[in-house]
């Protein structure tokens, strides 16, 4: 069983940064996808960003194209989530999830991904 689990959440003022890490072990990292996605009350849990099993290829969300950016370090079990020029509609609990199925065109579903953290609040007050 992989367990994943989130940090770096926290309460930021708009134009600020932020970077989320995730953790993930019980299965060599290397041979899992990464991805966040992301979830306000109400709404459906929204595509952020994924990396592939090397990190050599990188989707995002079209509302953080530009602003956010993910990476992996293999060797520390971690993935990443830069967040810039922050918004206050960037607001919601960001989930970290993981998958050891090849990266497809599928990747934005919340199906693909069978490991998923508790998520990490990040509130951007404008």
């Amino acid at each position: 069983q992989v367990q994943v689990v989130e940090s770096g959440g926290g309460l930021v003022q708009a134009g600020g940064s932020l970077r989320l890490s995730c953790a993930a072990s019980g299965r060599a990292f290397s041979t899992l996808k990464m991805g966040w996605f992301r979830q306000v009350p109400g709404k459906e849990r929204e595509f952020v960003a994924v990396i592939s099993r090397s990190g050599g290829i990188t989707y995002y969300g079209d509302s953080v194209k530009g602003r956010f950016t993910i990476s992996r370090d293999n060797a520390k079990n971690t993935v990443y989530l830069q967040m810039n020029s922050l918004k206050a509609d960037d607001t919601a609990v960001y989930y970290c999830a993981a998958d050891g199925r090849y990266l497809t065109s599928y990747y934005s579903r919340v199906d693909k991904y069978a490991y998923w953290g508790q998520g990490t609040q990040v509130t951007v007050s404008s």
